[in-house]
């Protein structure tokens, strides 16, 4: 059985960056321009996507090994970078030279009509090199559906709407009931398509520049046969510009570098508009009760199907990207049901508890109810707070004189509705000031709500169910909501003159061999070949395994006898020696029993126990065996373990102890083995030597990710990462950095910072020069290239991370040497897209894995990918459940001159690789490493810091300087891969 990847135990290889305090400046103040006018593309304030026409352009490849900026060695560390040699070197070749001085990014020139960028970027990411041709041909479809362009003008109006409203769902009615007025006089029997805020688009122009309406609407919320209010609208049309469609054509063709971004948008507005009236419209997903049953997910919640909507530029033209979505939405339930649910159904007959309250005072704030007490008028509010006091002794003025009248009284006599819950309080409606009070028992949740608070694990594992479909159901369904949506008869598209097709795109694609791995030839199996995706150890040892004489354990469960934990232990130890560790068979102490609440004291006693009994000598390993709902304990084990006490832990749940799976202690072994600074196999070719851009100089692979605090959390940091490869030709062994920056800061703070010492002077520092430092202290090279994922980085993000953390990567280099400056190839990866690769025949057993899935190694970089751009989309790993998702590689910048298959190749055998399970996985390893770190990286923030509440200490908004920082790691964790 192949070994797959642990859930509950989320460990990864970093090294805390302490933050000093004077940080460095921060992306709102722009870097310092190269000396001599060279060098990476500057920031330019780039908090702002926006960039000035004269922009300072990227280095091309001829200058990649010119004089670096700056010239200081201060605080190099006592590492000087000097080139050395080692078996693999070979010469490295010169990089071509751009005969014109214009930006070719290291390719020569792709024959598009470069000129002047629409969007205001002079930046240009890198070009296609061409396309793969390594691995066995297929074919596959996408969900992607060939959109015909417009033969139309696009004109573009600006919406003013007076009284300013707030509400989308509001402005669409008031131009909705303005379009039904005057499209047959004033607008020229045009049908326009709105964007809810202040963009309006027609297909052609209307007769007049400018103009101005009266719109009365009806507010439905009073009623079906009561009195409706009545409120009266200004609503001014001015013409804007008009999109520029021969553009877009020639973006298309490839003929143009700059995607014309308004002409997309007015498009992607378009075939929005009619669903957006059908359906519930959420970010760029639909959702509607009525596409297939709501399902509950428990506590008043339940699941809404929906589908997810882009156009795209693609090589085959435009694209109409479908993909199926579920969301929670609150069930639309009368409130005191939903309390019921909330707290149990004995709430109806038992008093409010002060946690009671709390907990119904969150679920209903911000939530939309409506009355029910009134008949036909369902007057809708929102709620804002719930009473201190039951209902039963609320009351409240009814006149000037402060006649008092008591809420259930009024209730009786206004509307001849009794209250039957008194004891339960009111909901608060409107603002302070005006507070209104409603019965629970009197309103109704309004139906088609999100709930964008966090779920509990029992929801989450119920909208999984709902979301998790086989590949040929999937794309049923995507088929079947393309045919729903009808586009062939939607009045807007047809007004544009877009045309759909109904078909999924037929795509050529390739299956990439998988890499041979090496094993220690003292294994019965030295080499092994991956089959689909998966392998296993049997016959195989570790290709460097490690010694484990120190050991003790912890056992945090209740249920788990001393019995039961030692023969745990003993299984473990065996498994490890049978994978090719040394494992010593016993532990230093007895193994210690301690409350989950006593966890601080519990480890340290261990802690100087073990140092007592081995006189001085520390612990290498710490086992520690946890209830399977720990709350908090993982995280604060961890926190204590490598921040205070610098023990490398390894955690197991309960459920595995009593289990004793083989499969699952083989897992364990691999993690404790790379904990312990080992490696459990390495890519064949990298030991031979034969990996493209790799084997052939010094090469450092990073990655990086930044996680941000949940919906909800204003005032959490966000936590970046990275880690980079420490070994070389293998590139199996990551360090990693994190650290603490602005809430919802995307780009990454601390790459590189310099400060001020008082003796020192100006001090460089940050996580790129770090790591480059720490490679060369183990591997005794300097790396003479750099490979970068970047993980979670939106399209719309692009420019703005290229250009700062580029720059960032090249002034950490030349802070180390005056001429050091490695190629850098930027590549982002991306998962959270929705293009969904399927099997060309699902009944072809020989095309697809065991769970219907497209095959590991499957990549594609035709037809759905960019028109000019380098980008593919690779399955690198076999499915399990559900459908898979491909991940989405676009190389922005390339100074190595990687062909495609280099990079796939690369890419793809770098899967096989990760050290925690014996699967290829779904992305590149250093990427999710970095985001592992930055998971890690959570459990350490002081609690303050992770307060919810708008007061909550730890950082200040985004934008600001100051946050504070990480606690920093014990140096012998930071020497291991511990997070594995």
């Amino acid at each position: 059985m192949p070994i797959r990847q642990m859930k509950e135990s989320s460990e990864q290889h970093l090294v805390i960056k302490n933050h000093l305090q004077n940080t460095m400046n921060s992306v709102q103040r722009a870097p310092k321009t190269a000396q001599n006018g060279k060098g990476p593309p500057q920031s330019h304030e780039s908090h702002n996507t926006k960039q000035p026409h004269n922009q300072a352009s990227p280095p091309s490849k001829n200058r990649g090994r010119r004089r670096g900026r700056g010239g200081k060695k201060s605080d190099q560390l006592d590492v000087c970078m000097r080139p050395s040699s080692r078996p693999c070197t070979v010469a490295h070749k010169p990089v071509n030279q751009a005969s014109n001085g214009s930006i070719q990014n290291g390719h020569g020139s792709s024959g598009m009509e470069m000129g002047f960028p629409t969007s205001s970027k002079s930046l240009n990411f890198a070009p296609r090199p061409g396309y793969g041709q390594v691995g066995t041909k297929c074919i596959v479809k996408a969900n992607h559906f060939f959109a015909e362009l417009p033969d139309k003008d696009l004109n573009q109006y600006d919406v003013t709407i007076t009284p300013e409203v707030a509400s989308r769902t509001v402005n669409r009615a008031i131009i909705a009931e303005l379009v039904r007025l005057y499209k047959e006089s004033d607008l020229g029997m045009r049908l326009p398509a709105y964007d809810g805020r202040k963009s309006l688009y027609t297909a052609g122009e209307l007769p007049f520049a400018w103009k101005e309406f009266t719109i009365k609407l009806v507010g439905e919320e009073d009623g079906i046969n009561g009195p409706k209010r009545e409120r009266e609208y200004k609503v001014v049309l001015k013409f804007v510009a008009r999109a520029n469609m021969y553009h877009l054509g020639q973006f298309l063709a490839g003929k143009r570098a700059d995607a014309p971004q308004e002409a997309l948008q007015i498009l992607d507005i378009v075939l929005r508009e009619l669903s957006s009236k059908r359906y519930c419209p959420i970010g760029r997903s639909f959702f509607s009760p009525d596409i297939r049953a709501p399902q509950r997910l428990g506590d008043g919640l339940e699941s809404w199907c929906g589908f997810y909507q882009s156009i795209r530029p693609t090589q085959m033209g435009l694209s109409l990207n479908i993909d199926m979505a579920s969301a929670a939405f609150i069930e639309p339930l009368p409130v005191i049901e939903f309390v019921a649910q909330l707290l149990g159904k004995d709430v109806l007959s038992r008093p409010l508890s002060d946690s009671d309250r709390v907990k119904i005072k969150k679920a209903l704030r911000g939530v939309k109810v409506e009355v029910t007490h009134r008949g036909n008028v369902r007057r809708k509010y929102r709620v804002s707070g719930l009473t201190s006091q039951p209902t039963r002794e609320l009351v409240f003025p009814v006149d000037d004189n402060s006649t008092m009248k008591s809420v259930v009284e009024y209730f009786q006599e206004m509307y001849s509705f009794t209250i039957q819950h008194a004891h339960l309080p009111c909901l608060q409606v409107g603002n302070q000031k005006k507070a209104n009070y409603l019965p629970m028992e009197a309103c109704k949740i309004v139906e088609g709500q999100r709930y964008t608070k966090r779920l509990n694990e029992r929801q989450i594992t119920a909208l999984l169910k709902v979301t998790c479909q086989r590949p040929r159901d999937r794309e049923n369904d995507i088929l079947q909501t393309v045919q729903n949506n009808a586009y062939d008869q939607d009045p807007y598209a047809k007004e544009f003159g877009i045309r759909i097709s109904e078909k999924l795109a037929s795509v050529d694609a390739r299956i990439l061999p998988a890499p041979w791995l090496k094993y220690h030839e003292t294994g019965k199996e030295k080499d092994c070949l991956p089959q689909v995706g998966q392998w296993n150890m049997m016959n195989k040892k570790m290709i460097n395994g490690m010694t484990v004489s120190r050991w003790a354990c912890i056992n945090f469960s209740r249920s788990v006898q001393e019995s039961v934990a030692r023969g745990f232990c003993n299984e473990l130890a065996q498994m490890c020696q049978v994978s090719g560790m040394e494992f010593n068979p016993e532990p230093v102490i007895p193994i210690y029993s301690a409350k989950p609440e006593q966890v601080e004291k519990a480890l340290k006693h261990v802690y100087h126990a073990s140092m007592n009994r081995t006189k001085g000598k520390e612990l290498e390993l710490l086992l520690a065996i946890l209830p399977d709902n720990n709350g908090s304990l993982y995280g604060d084990l961890k926190r204590i373990c490598e921040t205070d006490l610098g023990l490398i832990s390894q955690c197991c749940l309960t459920k595995h102890v009593f289990k004793i799976s083989k499969q699952y202690l083989a897992n364990v072994a691999l993690k404790i083995n790379v904990k312990m600074g080992g490696r459990n196999t390495v890519l064949l070719d990298a030991i031979s030597c034969r990996i493209p851009l790799v084997s052939d100089i010094p090469t450092i692979i990073f990655g990086a990710d930044v996680t941000h605090p949940e919906n909800g959390e204003d005032s959490s940091p966000s936590i970046a990462a990275v880690v980079a490869s420490q070994d070389w030709p293998e590139v199996t062994k990551y360090a990693g950095l994190v650290c603490a920056q602005a809430h919802r800061q995307e780009l990454i703070q601390d790459l590189y910072k310099t400060w001020q010492d008082p003796v020192r002077g100006t001090v460089s520092g940050g996580m790129i020069r770090d790591l480059l430092i720490s490679f060369r202290k183990a591997t005794g090279q300097k790396p003479l290239r750099i490979i970068f994922y970047r993980d979670g980085v939106s399209e719309g993000q692009f420019y703005q991370v290229l250009l700062y953390e580029l720059d960032a990567i090249r002034k950490a280099c030349a802070s180390l040497e005056p001429n050091y400056q490695p190629l850098v190839t930027f590549i982002v990866v991306q998962k959270r897209h929705h293009t969904r690769l399927f099997a060309n025949n699902h009944r072809d057993r020989s095309s697809t894995d065991k769970s219907g899935n497209i095959l590991p190694g499957t990549v594609v970089d035709s037809k759905i990918c960019h028109p000019t751009e380098f980008d593919f989309y690779l399955c690198s790993h076999a499915g399990i459940q559900g459908t898979s998702r491909p991940a989405h590689y676009h190389v922005l910048w390339d100074e190595n001159n990687f062909t495609a298959d280099g990079i796939q190749s690369l890419t793809n055998n770098l899967c096989y690789t990760y050290a925690r399970c014996t699967r290829s996985v779904s992305v590149v390893p250093p990427a999710y490493y970095a985001h592992l770190a930055a998971f890690r990286a959570r459990f350490y923030m002081e609690p303050e810091m992770q307060d919810n509440s708008s007061t909550g200490g730890g950082t200040k908004a985004a934008g600001e300087s100051g946050v504070k920082p990480l606690p920093a790691l014990k140096e012998n964790v930071k020497r291991v891969m511990f997070y594995c």
